[in-house]
């Protein structure tokens, strides 16, 4: 079997100011240490990466944008191109996050655009899929989870694919209190990554990580890390305060 590295990403959506993100990746660094047994970033809000990137060079902590345009360059107001998240030293970015799809209406052709331009900068990808509660409740998870999945790998070449993480976030658990039990994120985990098999084959299959998103806290990663698909975890509120987030990177082991 593969041995992945487990990997726990904290994405700080629209929160934070300036002192206080320094002073969480200053609290993280110190927790991790020269510790390689997993890897651990952060996306921060864009306007605080380039210093969020100061506050951890040469630490194993790295950082990555929460979103990138699928545009190279040119007059779209508002947007930060791959080429810029690269400029500025990021070596990851999130894409296709659930609250990308649904409050900002982002297509799965919309995702896949936006993975083909940051893969061509040399970004990292984070691919986030999911269904919602209505998907689930009405049998089509495994159809949405392969829908944007297949979608969101279109255009991926097989050299590419250590490049790419999938994150399975159940969009009904984000947030809400509501945390997928370990047989459902398994189950799902473990059908993306046959879906991967089918793609690219089971020995790049193998190699990819699958991280679990959605209510992720220190009580539950234990339990969650135990399900073999699942590779890490992608964390939301949890991940804003070092009392919760520093025991997730611990991974639940004592």
């Amino acid at each position: 079997m593969t041995h992945r590295k487990p990997f726990v990403a904290g994405n700080w959506k629209m929160n934070l100011d300036r002192r206080s993100a320094v002073d969480l990746v200053a609290r993280m660094r110190e927790h991790l240490g020269s510790r390689t047994d997993v890897d651990v970033a952060v996306f921060p809000p864009a306007v605080y990466l380039d210093e969020v990137g100061r506050a951890v060079a040469g630490s194993p902590i790295r950082f990555g944008g929460q979103n990138c345009c699928d545009e190279e360059a040119g007059a779209f107001t508002g947007e930060i191109s791959a080429a810029m998240l690269s400029d500025v030293g990021c070596p990851l970015v999130l894409l296709g996050h659930s609250e990308r799809r649904h409050v900002y209406g982002e297509t799965d052709e919309l995702v896949q655009r936006k993975v083909g331009v940051a893969l061509g900068h040399g970004l990292e990808v984070v691919l986030c899929v999911g269904e919602t509660i209505e998907e689930r409740e009405g049998g089509k998870t495994e159809e949405v989870c392969r829908r944007q999945l297949t979608a969101g790998l279109s255009g991926v070449a097989e050299g590419d694919m250590p490049r790419i993480t999938i994150a399975y976030e159940p969009v009904w658990a984000i947030g809400t209190g509501h945390t997928a039990t370990p047989a459902q994120a398994g189950e799902a985990h473990g059908y993306l990554r046959g879906l991967a098999s089918g793609l690219y084959g089971e020995g790049v299959a193998s190699g990819v990580r699958i991280l679990y998103g959605g209510s992720v806290k220190p009580d539950n990663v234990a339990e969650l890390m135990a399900v073999p698909d699942i590779d890490g975890a992608l964390v939301g509120g949890a991940s804003l305060k070092a009392e919760l987030f520093l025991p997730i990177m611990d991974l639940g082991k004592h």
